[in-house]
């Protein structure tokens, strides 16, 4: 029986791989009031008007794109460089309704703070089973 063994280089180097193609979002924070929702992310480098939040009435749709730098024409490439570019979203679910159009988000120092209020009342749907 013929086994074949990696080294642990290849190893790493695979996880290296995995690394780059992953996605990676915005670290969040999610904190819950008597009065509603406030959500954290951190942003750093992503211009105010690239980001866009959009709710329904238990989601929060947050997407952003973060810009890589123009390069100079003299500039040379960088040696090692782990931060990401593009575009990403994050979806947040509520266990209770929000308010849409109480939403507010206010983006500084690179953190985005959306607050959104509990709805004050759900909609209920009574539906009749036919045979």
């Amino acid at each position: 029986m013929l086994t074949l063994r990696q080294s642990p280089f290849d190893l790493f180097e695979q996880l290296e791989q995995q690394l780059h193609t992953a996605e990676r979002v915005p670290a969040a924070e999610v904190r819950e009031t008597e009065a509603g929702f406030a959500i954290t992310l951190e942003l750093p480098g992503v211009k105010r008007d690239s980001i866009d939040v959009k709710a329904t009435d238990r989601t929060l749709v947050i997407s952003a794109e973060r810009l890589a730098p123009e390069e100079a024409a003299d500039a040379q490439a960088p040696l090692l460089s782990e931060f990401r570019y593009g575009t990403w979203s994050r979806s947040f679910r509520f266990p209770s309704g929000i308010e849409r159009e109480g939403l507010e988000a206010h983006y500084r120092d690179g953190l985005l703070l959306v607050t959104a209020p509990k709805a004050q009342t759900m909609t209920t749907v009574s539906v009749k089973v036919e045979g």
